[in-house]
């Protein structure tokens, strides 16, 4: 059973940056696609990023791309998510999200209703 656990999430002025974690409990094997999903107050959940561990692949949202980067620790069974230059628009619920051994296409990494595990959410504020 997968458990996705967020820390580092916190509040922050508009320019400054976070680094938020997600620890992989419970799977002994590599997990092919996880990433991170955010939730705004009154918006819908959307994708981050998200990695392709075993092909090598990462994506992320236009609204974040050169300012975040996803990275996963191995050794550690850990992913992050570094958000730098943090506007106020960044502020949401921050979710983990992985399917072990997906059967469908990468392209689709963000929506939501692919992954079938989730983290309880760390929240990012950013004024």
């Amino acid at each position: 059973h997968v458990q996705l656990v967020e820390s580092g999430g916190g509040s922050v002025q508009a320019g400054g940056s976070l680094k938020l974690a997600c620890v992989v409990n419970g799977y002994n094997s590599t997990i092919k696609y996880i990433g991170w999903f955010r939730q705004a107050p009154g918006k819908e959940r959307e994708g981050v990023a998200a990695l392709y561990t075993t092909g090598r692949l990462t994506s992320y949202a236009t609204s974040v791309r050169g300012r975040f980067t996803i990275s996963k620790d191995n050794a550690k069974n850990t992913l992050y998510l570094q958000m730098n230059s943090l506007k106020p628009e960044d502020t949401a619920m921050y979710y983990c999200a992985a399917d072990p051994d997906p059967t469908w296409s990468f392209v689709g990494w963000a929506l939501e209703d692919e992954y079938n595990y989730w983290g309880q959410g760390t929240q990012v504020t950013v004024s």
